[in-house]
């Protein structure tokens, strides 16, 4: 059974096929996406092909899919090869809808990827498809509407703000209570009988004035998704400085959710500097377990030369973990 067994994180989906003999045919275990649950099947008759589809429900019939995703099937010996499809984007409601033909000699042991682009739901009246991955389209009570945009005001048109904010190329003006209500450091500041309280002035001279907007529009509750996406990383770094628990902990799902081997190094530094286990965890699967280790081998070199060593030796703990003798 582990032969049919699809391992998942975030939008990528991983088929180990142990054994694969010529002229056969195999199907995986339904494995979930966005709000579906997919399989892959594989059959072998002069070259490979490769399906993916939506397990058949109810869901996947009055919701279907609209999927934008790429493939990729890679040996697992010395002498690795990897095939990778174009894009696609594709409405799949059945077996029938997709298969991706692959001239290759694969057969033995080799791996399939699917990492999925985007995921939408198809009308079937024929309206305009809608993401299943989050957005800013939050449903909000009227009163919470409402007092939303009062802050927003407050900050925008800094409406009886009592604070200035220098930052490395500007200026900002906000409000000492909300400040303080959202950062035990802040409170602190304000609390005491420190020099913030008595000028009525901080410094945050390791942030743009864009930036801090974006920080200060994530305490004042009206941030867009576009600006958090954009600053997320130094809203990080001021999440950690500044004790917003809530903040890191939304950058670090943030960023747990779009990894890729371009950025998966980056995202292993900030994890160990930040002491976010979740994205370290993650991070490390996909490199190790999900052997993407190999499509970063060029960058791997300069990451070691500078790396903390305690992360190099968790790094190598996880080799001798998933690297077992056969």
């Amino acid at each position: 059974m582990a032969d049919t067994k699809v391992e998942t994180i975030s939008r990528l989906a991983q088929w180990k096929i142990e054994n694969f003999c010529p002229c056969s045919f195999k199907k995986s275990d339904p494995f979930k996406i966005g709000i579906w649950n997919w399989q892959l099947s594989i059959e072998k008759n002069r070259q490979l092909y490769v399906r993916l589809f939506p397990e058949p429900s109810r869901l996947s019939k009055e919701q279907p899919p609209l999927a934008r995703f790429v493939l990729r099937v890679s040996n697992t010996g010395a002498n690795r090869k990897l095939y990778i499809s174009p894009i696609h984007e594709r409405l799949l409601r059945t077996y029938e809808d997709f298969v991706w033909s692959v001239d290759s000699p694969f057969h033995g042991r080799f791996i399939i990827d699917v990492e999925f682009l985007d995921l939408k739901i198809c009308p079937l009246d024929g309206g305009e498809a809608c993401s299943v991955w989050p957005s800013d389209q939050m449903m909000q009570s009227s009163s919470a509407q409402n007092t939303l945009q009062c802050l927003s005001r407050m900050l925008d048109e800094a409406i009886h703000s009592d604070l200035t904010i220098n930052t490395v190329d500007g200026t900002l003006r906000a409000h000492k209570a909300i400040l303080s209500a959202s950062s035990p450091v802040f409170q602190s500041m304000f609390h005491h009988n420190l020099k913030e309280k008595e000028s009525s002035t901080i410094y945050i001279e390791d942030m743009s004035r864009e930036s801090c907007m974006a920080l200060l529009s994530y305490l004042y509750g009206t941030i867009k998704q576009e600006d958090f996406w954009k600053h997320r990383l130094t809203l990080l770094g001021a999440a950690n400085k500044y004790g917003v628990a809530h903040l890191k902990e939304a950058c670090e799902e943030s960023l747990l959710e779009d990894i890729n081997s371009g950025n998966v190094l980056e995202r292993l530094q900030e994890a160990w500097l930040y002491q976010l286990n979740k994205l370290k965890k993650g991070c490390l699967m996909y490199l190790f377990d999900f052997g993407k280790i190999y499509d970063v081998r060029d960058e791997v070199d300069n990451f070691f030369r500078h790396a903390d060593r305690e992360l190099m030796l968790e790094m190598f703990q996880e080799v001798l973990t998933v690297w077992k003798p056969v």
